[in-house]
């Protein structure tokens, strides 16, 4: 068994990000704090993806399902049929497939837990 504090997990710097639709202010990034190391599950990828305001994943599909838990902020999940608004303590389900995208709001940050299968790919759009 291994615990984490979320506060003690370094966080790594993704770059730039995509801008969320009309966003004007400026550069946007995202970081990843790893939850779970690479190779210390057989099943499972683990991370906590942090948004700054107005910064998006970008439309993406993985071969995988995807659980997303907020926690941080307040955001956005969106496929193409719907955008639906996020905050902490939700749980999104992505199907393996399914084009979609996530990330903050203009005037908040989000942070998310991430889980996916190991060995899956993400494929952006």
């Amino acid at each position: 068994m291994r615990v984490v504090t979320l506060d003690d997990i370094p966080h790594e710097d993704l770059g730039e990000a995509t801008p969320i639709a009309g966003w004007s202010g400026g550069s946007v990034t995202r970081s990843r704090q790893t939850i779970i190391p690479a190779g210390e599950s057989g099943n499972y990828n683990c991370s906590v993806v942090n948004f700054t305001n107005g910064s998006t994943t970008g439309w993406h599909v993985h071969d995988c399902d995807q659980i997303l838990v907020v926690t941080s902020g307040s955001g956005i999940v969106a496929t193409e049929e719907e955008e639906v608004e996020i905050g902490v303590g939700d749980v999104v389900h992505i199907k393996a497939g399914e084009k979609h995208w996530h990330g903050a709001k203009t005037d908040t940050t989000l942070g998310h837990i991430t889980v996916t299968a190991v060995g899956s790919k993400a494929t952006f759009l």
